[in-house]
């Protein structure tokens, strides 16, 4: 016990150590010269392992913003500094899933655990962007009574359409889609926000709303007893819980499942994020409710959902088709070395390090013999890539899929697999993520030599299996209605709105 006792303490220590050594490193400026062996570090990568790079912009026009980029290196820069002027070019091959990961500021546990006896300051409101100007849509604690629909002009007196221009240059989705960035830049603009100015305490915004203008200082305030009850009320996991997949954060279910009307003509499913927890055992529970209902009509809701699990997909692709059907095509890598590039021991602390280290030869096989060789392309052996059975409680009647510019990725190749089928009808406005595919599947983690910056590099070419409509934008819906920022202040939904219209139509004809 003692010896164990000790162990526990020197992992403590280093992990302070190491906390601490980031956060030095990240607030140092590194020389010009380490920054431009950086950059060719990270292209070198992207061309190795990056199976599709080129697909949304030519090799000639991506060496020439290389290089183009480290001739503006011309003095030492913090890696938070790098990362600003290296993301905009990762941003420019127009993959959604590509991104540089902003360097933070990392925190100990004491200081996380000061943190969470505060409340958010900037989350406690929901946002809402439309070209370069922030609203707010939601005030949950009724913060200065703001009221929804008030635009943030500012932040410390910085104009917040600073803030949007700048970090929208560091967001891209696959190809030459425009829904996707205003959905979730609203998600991360605090997060890019934060990195840059830290997690203070008081904030100064101006508002305008109805034409008055108006100065507000935001605090983080401290948690009172009845919060931090309810915070460990929400930690618990009960059976609801876990099928339906709660998320703590935001107090919500990832997967809910009603009736729209009083004799259950019609079922609706909400799917937040394709997370897969749990995610068999909720579909086998609903499609059956749905069955013994009688229902005949579906509404599957995966607006404003970024992806997630092909497992997941596919398993729910079987409670709508009728017949045996092959999810994706088979998934390009660029080598058959690839799949061992994924960081096996990334994050792994001593003890999950030694466990790791005993299962290696097995982990080393299972990935060599995961790949094949065809027509001199390497492909990656997928279950959703494989002819699968429709499940004995699919449903059999009519599917509509409400979509916008925040469904990306394992919400893309859903539903653009269910379109090119023809079995259900899209509504709403064009995916955030491309109807050809998307390079994703799972990662190589490249962390830049010099400013130690990391770059995730996906690995797999995912493609639903159709016939390719080479537009190199989403998913385009078969009926287009658009979702305004007082509709969602209303609490209004005109394209679920429009469904329960159609359905209404006809039914009144049969």
């Amino acid at each position: 016990m003692k010896n164990y006792s000790i162990i526990l303490l020197a992992a403590a220590l280093s992990s302070c150590t190491s906390i601490r050594r980031h956060n030095e490193q990240r607030t140092a400026c590194v020389s010009p010269d380490e920054l431009r062996e950086d950059i060719d570090y990270a292209y070198q990568k992207l061309q190795q392992m990056h199976p599709q790079l080129y697909w949304y912009i030519s090799k000639k026009e991506l060496d020439h913003k290389f290089d183009s980029l480290k001739q503006t290196i011309d003095q030492p820069l913090t890696p938070l500094q790098f990362y600003f002027k290296l993301q905009p070019v990762i941003a420019d091959i127009r993959e959604g899933h590509l991104s540089l990961r902003i360097p933070r500021k990392k925190f100990t546990r004491r200081e996380i655990k000061t943190l969470e006896q505060k409340k958010g300051m900037f989350s406690r409101f929901e946002y809402y962007i439309k070209d370069n100007q922030l609203f707010i849509i939601e005030n949950k604690d009724s913060i200065e009574n703001i009221k929804p629909g008030t635009e943030v002009l500012s932040i410390n007196n910085i104009p917040v359409s600073v803030y949007i221009k700048k970090y929208r240059e560091l967001i891209s989705s696959d190809g030459y889609n425009t829904t996707f960035q205003s959905y979730f830049l609203k998600d991360v603009f605090f997060n890019f926000y934060t990195a840059e100015n830290g997690f203070t305490d008081t904030a100064n915004i101006e508002t305008l709303y109805h034409g008055e203008k108006k100065t507000y200082t935001l605090y983080r305030e401290d948690k009172s007893k009845k919060d931090l009850a309810k915070d460990k009320e929400q930690e618990k996991r009960t059976v609801e819980k876990k099928i339906n997949d709660y998320v703590a954060s935001s107090n919500s279910y990832n997967r809910n499942f009603k009736f729209l009307d009083k004799d259950s003509t019609t079922a609706y499913i909400k799917v937040q994020s394709f997370s897969r927890d749990y995610s068999d055992k909720f579909y086998k529970e609903t499609f059956s409710k749905i069955k013994n209902a009688g229902a005949k009509y579906l509404v599957i809701d995966v607006r404003n959902n970024y992806g997630g699990s092909l497992h997941e997909i596919n398993n729910l692709y079987s409670y709508l088709a009728s017949e045996p059907y092959v999810l994706i095509k088979p998934s390009q890598l660029t080598s058959r070395l690839t799949p061992l590039k994924t960081n096996y021991f990334r994050k792994s602390n001593a003890f999950q390090y030694a466990f790791k280290s005993l299962a290696y030869p097995t982990y080393v096989f299972a990935q060599t013999f995961s790949t094949y060789k065809k027509d001199g392309k390497v492909y990656y052996k997928m279950k959703a890539d494989k002819a699968t059975k429709p499940d004995k409680n699919a449903f059999q009647g009519k599917v509509f899929v409400l979509i916008n510019g925040g469904s990306f990725s394992a919400s893309s190749i859903i539903t653009a697999k269910l379109k090119y089928d023809k079995r259900a009808t899209l509504v709403g406005e064009e995916t955030g993520g491309a109807n050809d595919g998307t390079v994703a599947g799972f990662y190589s983690y490249q962390k830049l030599p010099h400013s130690k910056i990391n770059l995730p590099i996906g690995l797999l070419l995912v493609q639903p299996n159709i016939d390719f409509l080479n537009t190199k934008k989403g998913v385009a819906p078969d009926v287009t209605i658009k979702e305004t920022m007082q509709d969602i202040i209303n609490r209004k939904d005109p394209q679920l709105d429009w469904v329960k219209k159609e359905i209404a139509r006809e039914q009144a004809h049969q």
